[in-house]
């Protein structure tokens, strides 16, 4: 009889410690979840959308595609990382903000002086100078208007979006009675654009306007070409936290 005791009791303790096999199930479910994510968020999303795109075109045209390897093997100027934010579209309306700005780019008469970024949550457009200003002034150049118009359309579309107006000028001092020196420059010239879209409707509590003068060059100020392109006018868009 004590051995029979004994044996219902071992059973019965066996049947109350069934729940731990669902309970290891579940965190086995867990953990392979979550070394998905983690997997996703390393996954270059761009670089393989735009492999695929070559491919495609290089099909059509009966062209020899390259090997898949090469698909994760692209340099650009982007950052295309998948973040949690991707995978559940939360950034549906940052990639459709990019695309539009892109092909407004594209094909504006200024598209050759115009360049975009999209890095860590920001997208950047680089306008240079003289498409915007003539030498030494702040006043806009009449035939720059009509795509800046249309650039200030697609901010007005999304209005979640803080504009932050950076003025660069190139290391060649000047000193006017406007503008002492490239710092005056370059800060009226962001300060101007800053102007434009508030009488375009954009609210001025999106806007920002910073004066960098010749500190932040692209490249170095060693010849004329690079000296175009350090006299910039760049806007970068941030959806901030107090947005979402």
């Amino acid at each position: 009889m004590k051995d029979t005791s004994y044996n219902s009791s071992f059973i019965t303790y066996d049947d109350d410690a069934t729940w731990l096999i669902t309970y290891a199930d579940l965190m086995t479910i867990l953990l392979v979840f979550f070394v998905l994510l983690y997997s996703l968020a390393f996954f270059e999303k761009e670089k393989y959308e735009s492999r695929v795109e070559v491919m495609t075109r290089q099909l059509q045209q009966d062209q020899e595609p390259k090997g898949s390897m090469e698909m994760f093997n692209l340099s650009g100027n982007l950052d295309p990382k998948i973040s949690l934010e991707d995978f559940t579209g939360l950034r549906s309306r940052e990639t459709a903000l990019f695309k539009k700005i892109n092909k407004m780019a594209r094909k504006s008469d200024q598209h050759k002086k115009i360049t975009t970024l999209s890095r860590n949550g920001k997208i950047m457009i680089i306008i240079s100078g003289e498409a915007l200003f003539s030498s030494g002034s702040a006043s806009f150049n009449a035939n720059a208007l009509p795509s800046f118009d249309q650039m200030i359309q697609i901010f007005d579309e999304y209005p979640e979006y803080t504009i932050n107006i950076k003025g660069h000028t190139d290391n060649i001092p000047i000193s006017t009675p406007a503008f002492p020196s490239n710092w005056e420059l370059s800060a009226i010239r962001a300060t101007t654009v800053l102007k434009y879209l508030i009488s375009k409707g954009i609210s001025p509590q999106r806007l920002t306007a910073t004066g960098y003068a010749d500190i932040m060059p692209l490249v170095p100020n060693t010849t004329d070409i690079n000296r175009n392109k350090n006299r910039r006018v760049e806007f970068v868009l941030e959806k901030t936290e107090t947005n979402y």
